[in-house]
Parts: structure tokens; C-alpha cells; sequence
């Protein structure tokens, strides 16, 4: 079960990079001419994994990635592993939930006011 729970960590890690890297990716892409930063596709999927993120938490909502991580491990006797130790430090922190809400949103609002300023193009 330990496996599947680094698994689960691991793509937990992935997603909080692809939404925190892909707007900076689109802002700098926008600044370089880049044009697959303006891919509906692409900015469809980052503006969804925000505002999903976004709405469980002002919902109140565990994040599904944790709760099953966190089941996984439940029977899980031990040490840390590498993967857990590491990717955990880099994506839990310790703060009250209002922070973690509010930081969300705010997030979501810049992703939002970036698809106005740097909008998606159409296919051609």
C-alpha cells in the first residue's frame, strides 16, 4: 500500500506543479512568443485544476488526493519513505485552513484574469 500511496503523493506533487507552473509558464510563453501557451486545451485543464482545488476548499472539502493517500498509508507501519519525506515537504505545509482557502482563491482569480489578458486562441 506504501507504493500506491507514493503513487498517489507523487501525482498529488504533479498537479500543484501544473497548476503554480502553468501560469508562469503562460505569462512567460506570452512574453516569448510561445503559442502553445495559448492552447484551449491546455488553459481549459489548468483553469479547471484551480477552480476545482478553489471549490473544495472554500466547500470545505478534503482534497480527494489526500484522503485516499492518507487511507492508503493508514495501515502503514514506519519510517518515511525517500518519495514521502521529500515530495510531502514540498507540498504540506502548516497553516490554518482559512490561509490555504484564501491563497486558493486568490490563485484561481489570477488564473482567471490571466485567461482575459493572455486569452486562448482558436484553432485556425
Amino acid at each position: 500500500m506504501i507504493l500506491f500511496a507514493d503513487a498517489v503523493l507523487v501525482v498529488h506533487a504533479l498537479i500543484a506543479l501544473f497548476i503554480v507552473g502553468g501560469l508562469a509558464a503562460i505569462w512567460v510563453g506570452s512574453a516569448l512568443g510561445w503559442d502553445w501557451v495559448r492552447h484551449r486545451l491546455f488553459r481549459l485543464a489548468h483553469l479547471f485544476a484551480i477552480g476545482l482545488v478553489s471549490a473544495l476548499s472554500v466547500l470545505g472539502v478534503a482534497c480527494p488526493l489526500t484522503v485516499l493517500e492518507d487511507w492508503l498509508r493508514n495501515d502503514s507501519v514506519g519510517a518515511q519513505g525517500f518519495i514521502q519525506r521529500w515530495v510531502s515537504r514540498l507540498l504540506y505545509f502548516e497553516a490554518p485552513v482559512w490561509v490555504f482557502t484564501l491563497a486558493y482563491v486568490v490563485f484561481a482569480l489570477a488564473v482567471l484574469l490571466t485567461w482575459l489578458r493572455v486569452p486562448p486562441r482558436r484553432r485556425t
